[in-house]
């Protein structure tokens, strides 16, 4: 079994334009891609066990922090409260050829900047993620 380190990940996000951009040199935390199914309890009288079926797929949210900057301070405000989805593409073993990856639309649900006097101003992202995530590869 061959081991990642997380240095390599990459995590892109469209800014205002709709360009994806590459704000790996911002980020040191993606967590949260989940893709569950949600799920109906279909369980009749007589049964001694539980039962369901799967409905819909749910892409989740993704959590994304790290080092703030005034550009990229720029970028995520402007996704803020905007109508349409933005792209985002996430490369958890980097982004060489045939490395895996997962894409989708999200919109940005919530932005936090923190400050502490003996440290480094941070940032975090919520991403609410709308309709199927896709899994590929670079």
């Amino acid at each position: 079994m061959a081991f990642v380190a997380a240095r390599s990940s990459s995590f892109k996000l469209d800014n205002a334009a709709g360009s994806l951009t590459d704000i790996s040199a911002y980020v040191d935390s993606v967590s949260g891609i989940a893709n569950t199914t949600d799920m109906a309890e279909t369980t009749t009288f007589g049964s001694t066990s539980k039962t369901f079926q799967g409905t819909l797929r749910n892409g989740d949210s993704i959590s994304v922090s790290g080092k703030w900057d005034a550009t990229l301070n720029t970028q995520i405000t402007a996704l803020l409260g905007l109508s349409t989805s933005s792209t985002f593409d996430y490369s958890p073993a980097g982004t060489g050829a045939g490395t895996p990856k997962v894409t989708g639309e999200c919109f940005v649900s919530s932005y936090e900047v923190s400050s502490s006097v003996a440290d480094l101003v941070t940032f975090s992202l919520s991403l609410q993620i709308t309709g199927a995530v896709t899994w590929g590869t670079n």
